[in-house]
């Protein structure tokens, strides 16, 4: 079980270092959301199922569909 937890700290570490990275704002989003539900699974993981499910509905839902709404009403590569 350790040995997942720290696959899945590491992923958190990438997906962190890919999103400041990148360029383009609709992958940062979608790297982003993978971070948050990778996070969840890390809260559900800690036995956290409250967490773990509000990480996942607004952490990787709500923040997404709004995050995607406005990089569709701005340019979408930064320059």
């Amino acid at each position: 079980m350790e040995i997942l937890n720290v696959i899945l700290i590491l992923f958190l570490i990438v997906c962190a270092l890919a999103v400041e990275r990148t360029k383009d704002l609709l992958s940062a989003i979608i790297i982003f959301a993978s971070y948050s539900l990778v996070m969840a699974i890390l809260w559900l993981i800690l036995m956290a199922p409250d967490i773990a499910l509000t990480e996942a509905a607004i952490g990787a839902g709500v923040t997404t569909i709004l995050l995607i709404a406005t990089v569709s009403r701005i340019r979408r590569v930064e320059k």
